[in-house]
């Protein structure tokens, strides 16, 4: 483990910074490293950790910019597809008329955990920009 990773987990263990401020941390020090020697191993490629929604406005209704920025953790998708399939049959039907009552035509007994994996595995090469003259969207997973 290279020095750099070693102080900030001791920073951590310490309480001087948040698990979230440390997993930033190591993240900057991974963008940062040079890319692989010539003849070395390419390292894999992690897996996306969230899925994120930036929204950037110019046009803030008075009081100035607005910026919202919203990171779900996968792992919190992976556990509701598992929770789901706990739920006992009667449940899931009364919650998937409720859905296409909405107006949300998603049939929740088909939701496998291996469908979610498939899905977040292609949300790896996603990355959707909207741009407005007043503002800017994005939608990516990292």
């Amino acid at each position: 483990m290279n020095e750099q990773r070693r102080q900030i987990l001791q920073m951590l263990a310490e309480g001087k910074i948040t698990a979230d401020e440390a997993e930033r941390l190591i993240n900057a020090l991974e963008r940062q490293q040079p890319e692989t020697l010539p003849g070395a191993a390419p390292r894999p490629k992690s897996r996306p950790k969230y899925l994120r929604l930036v929204v950037n406005s110019e046009d803030g209704g008075g009081d100035g910019p607005s910026r919202v920025n919203i990171q779900i953790p996968l792992q919190l998708l992976r556990a509701g597809v598992r929770i789901a399939s706990l739920l006992p049959p009667q449940a899931l039907a009364k919650v998937n008329a409720e859905l296409n009552r909405s107006g949300v035509p998603i049939d929740l007994t088909e939701l496998k955990p291996q469908h979610l994996e498939d899905l977040i595995d292609q949300l790896d090469e996603v990355t959707i920009d909207v741009d407005d003259p007043s503002g800017k969207v994005q939608v990516f997973c990292e």
